[in-house]
C-alpha cells in the first residue's frame, strides 16, 4: 500500500496522484490555499480584516451584516464567537434535520444566549427528512447524509436573503480538517432530487433542497458571498474547544462530526462498514501536516475503528423503520454512487469558466470550483 510521504492518504484515495517524493497531490493543494489565503500570517489576518470592513460597510443601517451557520460544533461555536470579537453583528442560522443531539442543541444556545445573537432555525418535516435519508441508504451510495450539507447551505442562503445580508462566514478550515478527495462525496440538488424521486415515498416539501437556478440566483442575482475565516486567520481546533467550554459551559460530544446522530453513523459505522471509507483521514492528515502529531500517531489511531456511539446504529434502524434483516439486506446492496443518478456535475464542468470567476469574487469556495468544475479522469 502506497502512503503519502507527507500526511496519511494512501493509493485507495480517489483522484490521489504521488509525486517523485511521494507526496500526494492533495498536501500540495492544502500547500497552494494557504500561500493564496496566507493563512495563519500577518498577511492573512491583514485580508481578513479588510473583508471584515466590507462587510461592515454592507450592513450599514441593517440589523445584521452576516449570517454564520450553527451547528453547536467546534468551528461554528468559535465563529459566531469571533464575529462578535470583530464588531460583526451576526444572524446566527441553523438547519435541524431533527437529529441533533441534545448537547449540540444546548450548545447553540449557551453560546448565543450569552453573545446575545438571534438565531434563525429551518426545521424539516422529520417524517419527510427520514423519508430522505431512508432513500439515501437504499440507493446505496456513500452520500448518505449529503441532504444535511446542502440544506445547511440553502438555510444560510435563505436567511441571508430574507434580511437582505450580503454575506455568510463559514466555520471551515481546511487547516485543521483536510480537504475531501476528489471523486467521493459529491452531492447537489439534482442528485437528492432523483433520488427522492426514485426509491422516496414522501415528496420533498419542507427540506431545503437547492436546484440550480436556485443556488444561481443567491450568487448572481443576489451576490451572496461566501467567507470563510478560517482560512485567512491562525485557529487551533484545540485551543477553540478550550476557549469554548471556559467561556460558555459549552460541552464537547466526543469526536469530529458526533454533535448530529446522522452525521455520527455515517462516518462512524455506514463509510467504513459498506465503502470501506474512514474520514477520519481527512482531520488526522491534517494534523500531521500541521506538526501536532506524528506520521506514525496519525496511523496507529487510524488503525482502530473509529468511535462508535452505543446505540447509534439500532437508533438509526428504528427511526428509519427497518428491521434488523431489511438494514442488512441494504448493507449489502451493491456500491452505487452518484454516477449511477442524475446529477448537475456535468453541467458545472461546462460552466468552469463562470464558476472561475465567482470564486474569485468571494461568491463560490475555491474547493467547490476545484471538486464540481473539474473533470473526473475516466
Amino acid at each position: 500500500m502506497k502512503i503519502c510521504t507527507k500526511c496519511i492518504y494512501d493509493e485507495n484515495t480517489a483522484g490521489i496522484i504521488f509525486d517523485d517524493k511521494g507526496v500526494c497531490n492533495y498536501c500540495h493543494l492544502i500547500e497552494q490555499l494557504k500561500q493564496e489565503y496566507k493563512t495563519g500570517t500577518d498577511e492573512g489576518e491583514k485580508k481578513f480584516y479588510e473583508i471584515v470592513e466590507q462587510i461592515k460597510l454592507a450592513g450599514k443601517n441593517k440589523k445584521y451584516d452576516c449570517v454564520v451557520g450553527v451547528s453547536g460544533g467546534t468551528d461554528s461555536s468559535y465563529m459566531i464567537y469571533k464575529a462578535v470579537e470583530l464588531g460583526l453583528r451576526p444572524l446566527a442560522a441553523h438547519y435541524d434535520n431533527t437529529w441533533n443531539t441534545d448537547i449540540a442543541t444546548e450548545n447553540i444556545y449557551k453560546v448565543l444566549k450569552k453573545l446575545n445573537v438571534d438565531l434563525y432555525t429551518h426545521v424539516v418535516d422529520n417524517k419527510e427528512m427520514d423519508d430522505i435519508f431512508l432513500s439515501f441508504f437504499k440507493a446505496s451510495v456513500p452520500e448518505l447524509d449529503a441532504p444535511t450539507d446542502l440544506g445547511l447551505a440553502e438555510v444560510l442562503y435563505r436567511a441571508a436573503d430574507k434580511y437582505g445580508i450580503k454575506y455568510i462566514l463559514e466555520g471551515h478550515s481546511f487547516m485543521a480538517e483536510g480537504v475531501s478527495p476528489l471523486g467521493t462525496m459529491y452531492f447537489d440538488g439534482k442528485y437528492i432530487d432523483d433520488i427522492q424521486k426514485k426509491l422516496g415515498t414522501y415528496k420533498i416539501k419542507t427540506f431545503p433542497n437547492m436546484k440550480l437556478l436556485t443556488f444561481l440566483k443567491w450568487i448572481l442575482l443576489k451576490r451572496i458571498k461566501k467567507i470563510r475565516p478560517l482560512w485567512y486567520i491562525k485557529y487551533s481546533k484545540e485551543e477553540a474547544k478550550k476557549f469554548l467550554e471556559k467561556k460558555f459551559n459549552w460541552m464537547y460530544y466526543g469526536g469530529h462530526h458526533l454533535e448530529n446522530r446522522m452525521t455520527a453513523f455515517f462516518h462512524s459505522y455506514y463509510l467504513p462498514k459498506k465503502f470501506g471509507i474512514d474520514n477520519r483521514d481527512h482531520s488526522l492528515s491534517a494534523s500531521v501536516r500541521a506538526g501536532k502529531i506524528t506520521r506514525e500517531q496519525a496511523l496507529e489511531i487510524y488503525s482502530q475503528p473509529p468511535y462508535l456511539e452505543e446505540g447509534l446504529v439500532e437508533y438509526f434502524k428504528k427511526r428509519l423503520g427497518l428491521s434488523n434483516e431489511e438494514s442488512e439486506k441494504i448493507m449489502a446492496l451493491p456500491l452505487k454512487s452518484y454516477k449511477d443518478y442524475k446529477t448537475y456535475k456535468k453541467t458545472f464542468e461546462k460552466m468552469r469558466p463562470l464558476f472561475w470567476i465567482l470564486y474569485k469574487m468571494n461568491l463560490v469556495p475555491k474547493t467547490f470550483f476545484i471538486k464540481y468544475t473539474s473533470k473526473e479522469k475516466t
